[in-house]
C-alpha cells in the first residue's frame, strides 16, 4: 500500500517514487590539517547550492584547552570580520560521572560582534582528545537576507568531559559570503579533516 499526498504517490512498497526529489551531498573540497594555523575555504561557495555543510572529523589541537572558531568574508576580502550575532549551549558529563549539566555559553556568544565565532568549547590536546561535528551555512549567496548558521560538535574536553556543543546565529550582511576560515583561539589545528559539501 502506497503513501499518497494530494493524489501523488510518494512511497510505494518501501521505495520513494522516482519523481520525488531526495536531495544529495556533493563534495566540493577537503582539507586535512597538519599543525595548521588556519584552514581556509576560498572557492566553491556560490549560488549553486542554497545550503553548505562543513564536516569535521577528529579535530585535534596542539595547545590544551583551546576552542575551534570560524569567520567568513565576502568577494575577495580576507579580513574575516563579518558582523555576527550568535548563541550557544552545552550538555556535559565528566568521566567520573560526578559532574554533569547543561549550561548556556555566555562567554562565547556575540551581539553584533566581528570576532571569530566559537564552535567548540575547551578542546583538549591529549592524544585521545578530539572533536567531531558539523557546521551548516544557509543560502550564503543570498543578497536580500542575513546568513544563518548552526553547528553541533561532540568533543572530548580538556577537563576529561564529554560535551555536546551547540552554536547558532547569523552573519548580518546582505552581501554574498564566499569564503570561510577556521582556526583555534590560539595555537594550531594539529590534525583532523574538514570537508565542504553542497546540499541539493
Amino acid at each position: 500500500m502506497g503513501v499518497i499526498s494530494n493524489g501523488t504517490t510518494l512511497l510505494d512498497a518501501g521505495a520513494i517514487d522516482s519523481g520525488i526529489a531526495t536531495g544529495a551531498m556533493t563534495l566540493i573540497s577537503s582539507i586535512t590539517a597538519s599543525n595548521s594555523s588556519t584552514i581556509d575555504f576560498t572557492s566553491g561557495i556560490t549560488s549553486t547550492y542554497k545550503e553548505y555543510l562543513f564536516t569535521f572529523n577528529n579535530i585535534h589541537c596542539n595547545t590544551n584547552d583551546k576552542d575551534l572558531t570560524f569567520q567568513t568574508d565576502t568577494g575577495t576580502n580576507t579580513n574575516y570580520n563579518i558582523t555576527c550575532t550568535s548563541t550557544g549551549f552545552r550538555p556535559y558529563v565528566n568521566e567520573a560521572g560526578n559532574s554533569s549539566g547543561v549550561s548556556y555559553l555566555s562567554g562565547q556568544d556575540q551581539e553584533q560582534g566581528t570576532g571569530f565565532q566559537q564552535i567548540t568549547q575547551r578542546l583538549g590536546s591529549d592524544n585521545d582528545q578530539v572533536g567531531s561535528g558539523h557546521l551548516r551555512i544557509y543560502d550564503p549567496s543570498n543578497t536580500t537576507f542575513v546568513k544563518h548558521f548552526i553547528s553541533r560538535f561532540s568533543i572530548y574536553e580538556a577537563g576529561d568531559f564529554a560535551e555536546d556543543d551547540f552554536f547558532s546565529g547569523f552573519f548580518d550582511t546582505t552581501t554574498a559570503l564566499t569564503r570561510f576560515r577556521f582556526k583555534m583561539t590560539s595555537g594550531a589545528i594539529g590534525s583532523g579533516t574538514i570537508k565542504l559539501y553542497g546540499i541539493s
